[in-house]
């Protein structure tokens, strides 16, 4: 890893659990006296449009050829949930990385939306996403730690090299009250949650779909170890787990049952 100092940086904070869902992160428009002057497109009320997305890092330890301050090859990236293209919304992600990097600022205007580095220690990222103008003027801030190590060791070592430290935060960026161009831009993108509007809206009907990447998201080279946040995923996740639940709560009804009927047993062999 190119570093800016001889000696390495203090140890960070450890890293989340892998797979973790978040908030909303919704971004909001706040008027100026701008607004007064200028003509303002109009804003469909109560109207929500979602961009569920997900960010994280993927870690390989570099084996034997690991040195001291280079034992791992990682990645940090921002991608849609479903591995679409986002830059429908997003004109760049800025990455902030510990400062010992040689240009901690890393500015990324297409995607995929990553950075790549070789390291030794773990710390805390800074992601920060920007829109294009026509889509929102805020920008939402993220942040995400980097995970070298896998919480449980295997004592494979082939298994440990070849397989990543994936950690990954399922999250979703909301427009609130969006114009009704963007509207009819994104109603039919495969990234968006687009709600269904009364038939009393009359809108203009949808365009083709811009800002589409050449590179193919779903074709990416990491996408073979990314987390599966899929809707359906989570119900057969939720079901195991109900599962699990009502079989733990049997056995627990058995062995009460057991306890209740131990001293009238013992009551009954007395009196004999």
């Amino acid at each position: 890893m190119p570093r800016t100092s001889p000696s390495p940086p203090p140890p960070p904070a450890e890293a989340t659990n892998s797979g973790q869902k978040a908030l909303r992160s919704k971004t909001t428009r706040v008027a100026d006296d701008s607004d007064k002057k200028i003509e303002q497109p109009r804003r469909l009320k109560d109207v929500e449009i979602s961009f569920p997305i997900v960010y994280g890092t993927m870690a390989f330890s570099l084996g034997k050829k690991a040195t001291e301050y280079n034992s791992h090859k990682w990645a940090v990236y921002l991608r849609s949930a479903t591995n679409e293209d986002l830059t429908v919304i997003i004109k760049r992600v800025v990455f902030q990385l510990h400062p010992s990097f040689n240009n901690p600022t890393r500015v990324i205007e297409t995607p995929p939306f990553e950075v790549t580095e070789t390291g030794w220690g773990e710390f805390e990222i800074a992601i920060t996403l920007f829109f294009h103008t026509e889509v929102s003027e805020k920008r939402v801030d993220l942040y995400h730690p980097l995970k070298l190590f896998p919480e449980e060791e295997t004592g494979n070592q082939v298994l440990y090299v070849k397989k990543p430290v994936v950690v990954e935060t399922y999250d979703e960026v909301v427009f609130f009250e969006p114009t009704e161009s963007f509207f009819v831009k994104v109603q039919n993108h495969p990234a968006a949650i687009v709600p269904r509007l009364p038939a009393s809206f009359n809108l203009p009907p949808p365009g083709p779909i811009e800002h589409v990447s050449e590179r193919k998201t779903k074709d990416h080279h990491l996408s073979q170890w990314y987390t599966n946040f899929s809707e359906a995923d989570e119900l057969l996740k939720l079901a195991a787990a109900r599962q699990q639940v009502q079989a733990h709560i049997m056995k627990l009804r058995r062995q009460l049952s057991m306890l209740e009927g131990t001293p009238q047993q013992s009551k009954a062999a007395s009196g004999q």
